[in-house]
């Protein structure tokens, strides 16, 4: 498995697995601009010529914040995500951040357990959050140390 950074050659199969996953996706318009953003970083996961997974996060002068996670249902649990995380973490370390956050849905037990093995930790909630199914967000934070 390769991590590289997203360019808009990627840009339409994100979408469509974002569309396939995800229940609000983000359009390829909107993930196009996250390209053009200087306080976003993108990657994508690759199985040969088959994107298998993207993280996109935006971030300031002190922490990051996930926007956009996913992998293809038939790669979960062979390290595409724990391998973007992986990278994402040094690129920002290497920006001198402090961390990085994320929500998560609270059924979503599979992406918690992963989480909590990276070091990402509760630190709250935000009712409402999710619309389709409405659901809140557990807000977690992983602290670079």
């Amino acid at each position: 498995m390769e991590i590289i950074d997203m360019t808009e050659a990627y840009v339409p199969q994100t979408a469509a697995l974002e569309a396939a996953c995800i229940s609000e996706p983000w359009s390829e318009n909107q993930i196009r601009g996250e390209l053009a953003n200087p306080w976003a970083l993108w990657l994508v996961a690759l199985a040969g010529d088959t994107l298998v997974g993207y993280l996109g996060v935006e971030y300031g002068p002190d922490g990051g914040n996930v926007v956009s996670v996913t992998t293809d249902p038939s790669f979960r649990r062979r390290g595409a995500a724990r391998a973007l995380f992986a990278e994402m973490d040094a690129r920002l370390r290497a920006l001198d951040l402090q961390y990085l956050t994320l929500e998560v849905r609270p059924s979503n037990a599979p992406a918690l357990a992963l989480y909590h093995s990276l070091g990402f930790q509760q630190v709250g909630r935000r009712p409402g959050y999710y619309q389709k199914p409405k659901e809140d967000a557990l807000l977690l934070t992983c602290y670079f140390g």
